[in-house]
């Protein structure tokens, strides 16, 4: 296996089976949009989503682990990326933004690792920066065995997903399969 294939802090980074060209025409971010990416690992969606965003936008690229972070500020500074703010720290604890202050978040294959006392916590900040009518998109591996991804016992189902996020003040407005091995659950905050 490549080093490029291998995920900074653990695992293998979702890149080479998970496009996010696909993944945010589905959230559809605008010119000018704030964008969180909650545990973005090496970074290579939040690069990305700093492109459709421009210069009047931002991106929000949000891990827990020093090694990500690190990775993407040294991406960043290479690539000479002006709207992407690399953030060290973790969701389950508090997100360094204001209230309010983002139109969309995204969580790649992120959601199925917490427990629930942790889950409500993530919510709760999660829900603190989104702002009205922001979308928050959850990517997760599809709930079948398979080699690359999560074990089968905490993969969540996309009625999964979309219960949790309906509990949380959030109307579903998409869920569809994405690449060949997950699933998208967009909800859009309706209070």
């Amino acid at each position: 296996m490549s080093e490029e294939n291998v995920h900074r802090h653990h695992g293998k980074t979702s890149r080479d089976i998970l496009g996010a060209e696909e993944i945010l025409d589905v959230i559809n971010l605008k010119s000018g949009d704030k964008f969180l990416d909650a545990g973005c690992g090496d970074g290579y969606v939040s690069i990305e989503a700093s492109k459709l965003v421009g210069s009047n936008g931002k991106i929000f690229a949000l891990d827990v682990y020093p090694e990500s972070i690190e990775g993407v500020a040294k991406e960043v500074k290479e690539k000479g990326i002006e709207n992407l703010e690399p953030i060290l720290a973790d969701v389950t604890d508090s997100i360094p933004l204001d209230d309010d202050s983002v139109d969309a978040v995204l969580m790649s294959n992120v959601l199925h690792g917490f427990g629930d006392e942790e889950l409500e916590t993530v919510l709760k900040n999660i829900n603190r920066v989104i702002k009205k009518d922001g979308k928050f998109a959850v990517v997760e591996f599809r709930k079948v065995q398979g080699e690359r991804g999560p074990p089968f016992d905490v993969r969540l189902h996309p009625s999964d997903v979309s219960q949790i996020l309906s509990k949380h003040g959030y109307k579903v407005v998409k869920s569809q399969e994405i690449a060949t091995l997950h699933y998208i659950v967009v909800g859009q905050k309706t209070d």
